[in-house]
């Protein structure tokens, strides 16, 4: 039986909701999908550093996990983004800010 997934929309609500909990501005900065698009969160530390970060499929645990995309100068993250966006227009953006690195993404709820 497959497993049961929330409409995009609704996670992002969701998460965005989480870090405003935890005082971490985000933003949505390119609105996928409601229903299946997939999301890509970038993590900004305000240092002129970033990382983004989607979720992927692993085929022999059946776990979804989230992974590194790209890390390091803000511009080649963004460039990166630019790129998956070029082939995904269903995708979904969210846009983390905080110095201290703090996303969440590892969390119960989030994380799978």
């Amino acid at each position: 039986m497959a497993e049961a997934r929330l409409a995009s929309g609704f996670w992002v609500q969701a998460y965005l909701r989480r870090l405003a909990l935890h005082d971490i501005p985000a933003f949505v900065t390119a609105h996928g999908d409601d229903t299946a698009g997939a999301v890509l969160v970038k993590l900004n530390t305000l240092d002129g550093q970033s990382k983004a970060f989607v979720r992927q499929y692993d085929l022999m645990s059946g776990a979804r996990n989230w992974q590194v995309l790209a890390d390091g100068i803000e511009a080649d993250v963004d460039a990166s983004i630019d790129r998956q966006r070029s082939f995904d227009s269903d995708l979904w953006v969210i846009e983390v800010e905080d110095r201290a690195g703090r996303h969440l993404l590892d969390e119960d709820g989030l994380s799978g």
